[in-house]
């Protein structure tokens, strides 16, 4: 009985270790080292399965945690993975910034023309790989560009045109509900969609921020016959044929069936567009507007009008 005594008691020293509340750290260990809670690395890695909101809170719990959540690659990381785009490289703020211009709940209207907005619909967020862009209120496949024409021919014949200098990198998209611009009246029931995409920088830059910069417009188009549906696009030029495109261009899987009254929107990894069916009208008044970083600086902003004539 002493000698089972004192195996027993040899045992149970032994085990008391591994039920011990640092038992489960054994598993990250070298047989030298020392397991710490506050590893960055780990913590890192941790933080890319949180949301933005998660993360906030995580660094408010202490300074060093503050530290580690604030590093530029964690919110970067966040970013790209909510927004579901591709890496855009270098960027001129920093990614925290970032992520909260796109998901703060600001719009466009929200700066300006606060009075004229009536609701909005956030779509979501595609990349410009190139500078140039074709936009398009028929979405009738297959897309062309007729670079023989002017601005001006290709909106009468085709209801399109191409705009070049355009900003690379993501862009965020909305759809806003507005109320007709003719007149001042409040009261006025006439309204208009407008397809709105934005650099993702734009709401963080001081031209934009100072109203140095506004919109101009590049053109208009009539169409003075019944109009099944109020239809915008745009798309970079250089995924035109991808498979993605494609998909845009497939009304049949996204747009609401003939009675539906409610906007739809479709968005890939190079293209937005977006579709409301109508009622009976007398056509539609198409106006294409671009906003420059400066006088002859990058195409930063885009908006595509529709109003019922």
């Amino acid at each position: 009985f002493q000698i089972l005594e004192i195996t027993m008691g040899k045992r149970m020293r032994r085990t008391r270790p591994l039920c011990s509340c640092v038992s489960p750290r054994l598993k990250f260990l070298t047989p030298h080292s020392i397991f710490s809670w506050y590893e960055e690395d780990l913590w890192t890695e941790i933080a890319k399965f949180l949301d933005g909101r998660s993360l906030v809170m995580l660094a408010s719990t202490s300074k060093w945690f503050h530290r580690i959540i604030m590093e530029d690659i964690i919110w970067k990381h966040a970013c790209l993975r909510d927004l579901q785009v591709p890496d855009p490289g270098k960027v001129e703020f920093k990614w925290i910034n970032l992520y909260a211009a796109a998901f703060n709940g600001c719009h466009s209207y929200k700066f300006r023309q606060q009075d004229k907005h009536i609701d909005w619909m956030h779509i979501g967020a595609f990349s410009f790989d190139s500078q140039n862009a074709l936009l398009t209120e028929n979405l009738i496949p297959p897309l062309k560009v007729l670079k023989e024409k002017t601005t001006e021919k290709m909106l009468e014949s085709n209801g399109c045109c191409v705009v070049r200098n355009v900003k690379s990198g993501i862009w965020i998209a909305d759809l806003q509900l507005v109320r007709c611009p003719v007149c001042d009246l409040n009261t006025c029931d006439g309204t208009m969609q407008v397809l709105d995409a934005r650099h993702i920088e734009l709401f963080l830059s001081e031209g934009y921020q100072d109203g140095s910069w506004d919109y101009e417009l590049l053109g208009s188009h009539n169409e003075k016959k019944q109009a099944n549906g109020a239809s915008a696009g745009i798309f970079d030029i250089k995924h035109l044929k991808d498979r993605s495109t494609s998909a845009v261009l497939d009304l049949k899987s996204w747009v609401g069936k003939p009675n539906d009254w409610q906007p739809k929107a479709m968005i890939t990894s190079y293209a937005v567009a977006v579709n409301t069916n109508l009622q009976e009208n007398e056509g539609l008044h198409v106006k294409f507007h671009v906003m420059k970083s400066g006088k002859n600086g990058e195409i930063v902003s885009i908006r595509m009008s529709e109003q019922l004539q």
